[in-house]
């Protein structure tokens, strides 16, 4: 298996890629960009570990490829899936939403049914088959790029004016494709090997330009991306930013200045009803949204614990209120966990052998996170207080003699000196404060769509059937006949 330092090293291919408007000559030892790439390249170390349980044996070759990245075939290889997402999810604490095994599962689930993606004109089963095989064996770090620019949400991209603003089809060649136009939100493609890049966003008959699914290069000639602004070359230490100057993850707009795919790389082309078939029938919405939650319920759970060390610290964790507010921090980051269980425990084979985790589990956490994750924080804001406020501006203030005595003198807890204090406080407010904070609030509210879109899902997966079965029956049990007058 590829290592962390093969990763960096493919890193530094002529990537076009724009900060500030000028071109980033070394992502790798860019300061926006070398913290996350040095955290990817860590998983892929891992991943590598037999110790850790990430790696397999590929039954088809022989060879040694990432769990992540392949299909669970039996109850047993999702608890093993779950467990090595969980490993993956742990070192960075949940911090990283699009680390290499999110669009990892959505390709594996791709491969298993490659039946899904020869329904078309076009039959590119073959290429998914090809595609996959290749994500295994070179371990790739694939991002994807799955929704429009926001030019207009009252509209799809037919109907706006302009050439080819949402990526379509500028050109049909012979040996291949010609994209022009804008995709979003590729969140870690300044990092990634590959993006996928689709629309999950609903089209119709007039869109088929747009209705497309291809793998590219981050490299290829024409592909450039533009990132937002970078939050780790503002974190002055490690110990001042403890999040932003390891996990900020750089969400870019993806621009294809006419850039060319050739066939073997193109998996939905001008096929509207293939974009749902190729998520939906697949199982790889559910399956990698299933990830997500893992990596989600990491991320609760870091939460909680910080809180809970907050309480202590400030010598208020038997007081009833704040026991009160841990226990609905414990309550919510239960929630997670328990949907995340229950998806593994009501999972059930397809017709082609992939067992899918349950999707109303699945679908039912992701509805409430857009209320759960802001509650998340309101509660550690609440225990916080002004604490993040009286923090000493940087480090240097610990360091330097003539500030560090006032530090210690005034900024401490009876259960912790200043030095800790301050470190757990300044955790704190990039948990909450920072612009890497609010980034997450953002993200976590939005990252599977708008809140009505997920609820939807929600919706559409509970089996209201029982339920609806449950109330018939009930109001069938008695009539007017049968009323008594009180």
């Amino acid at each position: 298996m590829r290592s962390g330092a093969d990763y960096l090293a493919a890193l530094k291919g002529p990537r076009r890629i724009y900060l500030d408007g000028a071109p980033v000559e070394d992502v790798a030892h860019h300061p926006a960009f070398a913290p996350i790439a040095k955290t990817i390249a860590e998983l892929f170390d891992l991943a590598a570990d037999p110790e850790s349980g990430i790696s397999v044996t590929d039954p088809a070759s022989g060879s040694t490829v990432n769990r992540l990245f392949t299909p669970p075939r039996s109850r047993e290889d999702l608890k093993a899936y779950r467990e090595a997402a969980t490993t993956w999810a742990r070192h960075t604490h949940g911090w990283v939403g699009r680390s290499p095994d999110h669009v990892g599962a959505f390709v594996a689930a791709f491969s298993a049914h490659p039946e899904a993606f020869s329904q078309g004109e076009h039959d590119f089963s073959a290429n998914i088959a090809a595609y996959h095989k290749r994500v295994l064996e070179e371990n790739l770090y694939v991002s994807y790029a799955i929704i429009p620019p926001q030019v207009s949400r009252a509209t799809t991209a037919h109907a706006w004016e302009g050439d080819l603003i949402q990526a379509g089809v500028a050109e049909e060649r012979e040996d291949g494709i010609v994209i022009r136009g804008a995709q979003m939100l590729a969140t870690g493609g300044a990092v990634a090997d590959e993006i996928f890049v689709s629309c999950i966003k609903p089209l119709g008959p007039e869109d088929a330009d747009f209705a497309l699914g291809f793998a590219v290069p981050v490299d290829a000639e024409g592909l450039k991306l533009y990132c937002r602004r970078p939050y780790a070359p503002a974190a002055t230490s490690e110990y001042d930013y403890p999040l932003t100057s390891r996990y900020d993850e750089t969400d870019a707009l993806v621009v294809f200045d006419d850039v060319f795919i050739p066939w073997d790389r193109v998996f939905v082309y001008r096929d509207v009803a293939g974009l749902r078939r190729q998520f939906f029938d697949t199982g790889a919405h559910v399956f990698g949204n299933w990830q997500a939650q893992i990596r989600f319920m990491v991320k609760t759970q870091f939460i909680a614990g910080l809180a809970r060390k907050v309480a202590a610290v400030n010598g208020v964790d038997k007081f009833p209120g704040v026991v009160e507010k841990l226990g609905e921090l414990a309550s919510l980051a239960s929630i997670v966990e328990s949907a995340v269980l229950a998806a593994e425990y009501t999972a059930e084979p397809d017709e082609n052998g992939m067992w899918r985790p349950g999707s109303r589990a699945v679908y039912g956490a992701m509805g409430l996170q857009a209320e759960l994750y802001p509650r998340l924080l309101a509660i550690l804001r609440d225990l916080v207080g002004g604490g993040v406020l009286q923090v000493p501006s940087s480090v240097a203030d610990l360091t330097n003699p003539e500030t560090r005595a006032d530090i210690d003198k005034y900024i401490y807890s009876p259960s912790a000196p200043a030095e800790e204090r301050v470190k757990l406080f300044k955790l704190a407010w990039d948990v909450v404060g920072s612009e890497f904070a609010g980034r997450h609030h953002q993200y976590e509210m939005f990252y599977a769509g708008a809140p009505f879109v997920v609820k939807g899902y929600a919706f559409r997966n509970y089996g209201f059937d029982g339920a609806l079965g449950d109330i018939d029956a009930f109001l069938s049990s008695y009539d007017l006949d049968g009323a008594i007058t009180r």
